[in-house]
């Protein structure tokens, strides 16, 4: 999908901001309803679940112009992104990087593709335009029954309203540390 620069004759580009999150939020639930299916839950399960009719979108945009001195440059520090997923568009500069495994890893951006993210990361010296697409502010979130057997397949976090949630998340320093940690059973 292609969307025009924001210029005066759309309104500060609002209408294009408009039509853009629309797109994300339906690339989004497309993308739980493949989740659900690959948990071999129903299709719906987690868009009903998480109450997506009433979903909490954000749209952020970073400039990082260039920086003579790379060793100075400042971006975001690490953190966790606190929705169910974020779906990052940025420009060819690279600069985003992902935690695996303890090690932050370089994500090098591929030309007209998004990137869905749903962990921490590290954000330096590029433009990026996240959009992170959480569920209602009071849904429950809690594991699915189906995949939860208290033995072998115990709940790891703790059942939360995801307004909670957000406020742990917005209340604590990012220290690198995802939010998940903090609400581990």
């Amino acid at each position: 999908m292609a969307f025009p620069l924001m210029n005066e004759s759309n309104v500060c580009g609002s209408d294009v901001i408009a039509e853009y999150s629309v797109a994300i939020r339906k690339l989004a639930r497309g993308l739980l309803k493949g989740t659900s299916e690959s948990l071999a839950l129903e299709p719906g399960y987690i868009d009903k679940a998480m109450n997506m009719d009433r979903s909490l979108q954000i749209l952020t945009a970073n400039l990082y112009p260039p920086c003579p001195q790379p060793e100075l440059v400042m971006g975001i520090p690490s953190h966790s992104d606190y929705g169910l997923l974020t779906i990052l568009m940025q420009n060819g500069i690279g600069g985003l990087q992902v935690n695996h495994g303890g090690k932050w890893i370089n994500v090098d951006p591929f030309p007209n593709a998004f990137l869905v993210n749903n962990g921490d990361h590290l954000e330096a010296t590029r433009m990026s335009i996240p959009q992170s697409i959480g569920p209602s502010p009071d849904a429950i979130v809690a594991p699915a029954e189906q995949l939860v057997d208290g033995e072998n397949n115990r709940a790891m976090h703790i059942v939360m309203i995801y307004k909670d949630y957000l406020e742990l998340q917005q209340s604590n320093v990012l220290d690198g540390k995802s939010c998940l940690e903090r609400v581990k059973t």
